[in-house]
């Protein structure tokens, strides 16, 4: 019914009180604006999940769909250089492939921070563990789940 990845996810996210009901989108939700236009809402509803190395340590950041991450804001919170993760890194840090990678159950534990932005909708999606796989969640189980930190992380227009 869904792929091995999503069923870790389901089960982690169980975990943490979280009860998901994922879509399969066959055709692929791996960019914000795929996934939004399969799911047929807003692509600053779309959660993107995206791991970033600030120095040697893994961060993940939640961003809406619509925005980019500003790296310097970020390394400035964190309090060093932030980079993207490569592929490798992600896969090793979330135990989830780039595109699929969910807000919650990775591999190991790793410091979240969600764009202060997100907050425009309270009604959002997010990845299920892989890139053809999405799940709604609202925005205050979504911060709760995680224990991100807010903060304004976006790249000014």
């Amino acid at each position: 019914m869904f792929p091995d990845a999503t069923k870790r996810f389901l089960n982690s996210a169980a975990v943490v009180g979280l009860h998901p009901e994922p879509t399969v989108y066959p055709d692929g939700t791996k960019t914000a604006a795929d996934a939004a236009a399969a799911i047929g809402c807003e692509v600053a509803q779309i959660v993107k999940s995206l791991v970033f190395m600030v120095d040697e340590d893994p961060v993940l950041v939640l961003m809406p769909g619509d925005l980019r991450l500003d790296t310097h804001k970020l390394g400035s919170l964190v309090g060093g250089q932030a980079r993207r993760a490569d592929l490798d890194e992600v896969r090793r840090f979330t135990g989830y492939a780039a595109g699929g990678t969910p807000p919650v159950g990775h591999s190991r534990p790793i410091p979240v921070y969600a764009d202060s932005r997100l907050g425009r909708h309270r009604d959002l999606w997010a990845a299920a563990g892989t890139p053809t796989t999405v799940f709604p969640i609202d925005l205050e189980d979504l911060l709760r789940v995680t224990g991100a930190a807010s903060a304004d992380l976006a790249e000014n227009p």
